[in-house]
């Protein structure tokens, strides 16, 4: 089985950070996989978003993630973390425009 996931599965020093990606494309095992379980998207749902991809590539990356499970859920969670990080270094100009009036609250 290994062999057919990686004619779809590829992983790069420097592409996408060297995370599983489907071969020849930018598109992460982890952002199908969230794709899949988070947002209820099927398999033809992503393929109909991303007509790059085959229905083929969706399943290997859906096999790779469970495969290596806490692997690809532990780089989910670091790149949370890292874009709660950058959230909280970054300041709106609108909330500079609006008086600094932090307008999540509301």
């Amino acid at each position: 089985m290994e062999s057919v996931i990686s004619e779809h599965i590829e992983i790069t020093p420097g592409v996408c950070s060297g995370k599983p990606r489907i071969a020849g494309h930018r598109i992460r095992v982890q952002d199908i996989a969230i794709w899949h379980e988070r947002l209820g998207f099927s398999p033809d749902e992503i393929v109909s978003q991303y007509p790059s991809i085959t229905l083929a590539d969706v399943y290997a990356a859906l096999a790779y993630y469970h495969d290596h499970l806490e692997e690809i859920r532990q780089q989910i969670l670091e790149d949370e973390e890292f874009a709660k990080q950058l959230q909280a270094q970054t300041h709106s100009l609108l909330l500079q425009k609006l008086g600094n009036r932090d307008v999540r609250e509301d």
